[in-house]
């Protein structure tokens, strides 16, 4: 499975509007400029004008493409998020700001993109060689979820992976065995998050944990083990137990494997693309596809 998939299926929403807060970065001037190529639909340019109208002279754009001053970051990032409260944007990207910034205005009880939901990240990648794409959560949020924070994780990412054609993605909680141990909480919590899926609290999903890594992504490692069950070696979604060793596998894939990411802040009003003011222009496009493809569902 390729991102480019995401990208070409995102060319299909021409009515979407994405609002970047601090547009001034020219890693996010050549996403949107390869976006707006794309087809992607429109985009509202938060920040400073004379920045980022230099910028553009270097990037072709077209009517779809608009610039919205603002004085700060921080009034970019309000009047960004407040396009999306008000139904004139249905994305929200993050650009040359930092990450508590936009978060502050997401978070606004008047204006903010808040549901009652837990925000998640949610991140979609292409590994090399694999058969499909890896759905890995949470990797940037939420620190040290409990059980009912993880039920609402999951839900955030199924929500991505039907919007990205996977129907009935097969979620694996990880831990570092696959046995229950008292002693370790990941296990006591995916073996509780696989009993309310097995009764129908966690929906539209199959769950079974907890797994190793090993034995959720491959068939002969399960085998070996004598693991038998419809997630082991054919997980779609990695939940993690906590942010460090999300954040631990998600670089690992990255910098290791040489994989392609897109990746979203999923459970709020919109899709939220947060990457890394690091990222290159090429995994900006990714997680703007995504987010596309989410907004669309």
């Amino acid at each position: 499975m390729k991102l480019q998939t995401l990208v070409e299926k995102a060319t299909q929403s021409t009515d979407i509007t994405v609002a970047v807060a601090a547009a001034e970065d020219e890693e996010v001037i050549e996403a949107v400029t390869m976006a707006v190529n794309h087809q992607f639909g429109r985009f509202l340019l938060y920040g400073d004008r004379d920045k980022i109208t230099e910028l553009l002279k270097n990037y072709p754009t077209n009517d779809n493409v608009q610039i919205v001053h603002a004085n700060s970051v921080a009034e970019a990032a309000e009047l960004a998020v407040k396009a999306v409260h008000s139904n004139e944007a249905n994305v929200l990207m993050k650009g040359n700001l930092p990450t508590a910034t936009i978060l502050k205005a997401v978070l606004h009880k008047e204006y903010g993109l808040r549901t009652g939901n837990v925000l998640s990240h949610v991140a979609v990648f292409e590994v090399p060689n694999y058969d499909r794409y890896m759905i890995v959560t949470d990797a940037a949020m939420n620190i040290a979820p409990d059980l009912e924070q993880k039920m609402q994780i999951i839900a955030n990412a199924v929500t991505v992976a039907k919007a990205i054609g996977i129907e009935t993605p097969k979620v694996a909680p990880l831990a570092a065995v696959e046995v229950v141990n008292p002693a370790m909480a990941a296990t006591i919590d995916a073996a509780a998050l696989t009993m309310m899926n097995e009764r129908g609290q966690l929906k539209g999903c199959i769950v079974n944990g907890p797994l190793a890594l090993d034995n959720a992504v491959s068939e002969l490692a399960a085998a070996h083990k004598g693991i038998a069950n419809e997630v082991a070696g054919k997980a779609d979604i990695l939940l993690v137990p906590n942010i460090e060793s999300g954040n631990i596998l998600y670089k690992s894939l990255v910098y290791f494997a040489n994989a392609k990411v897109g990746a979203v802040i999923a459970g709020a009003k919109a899709p939220i693309v947060l990457t890394s003011r690091a990222d290159s222009a090429e995994s900006k496009l990714y997680s703007l596809a995504l987010a596309v493809c989410s907004a669309s569902k």
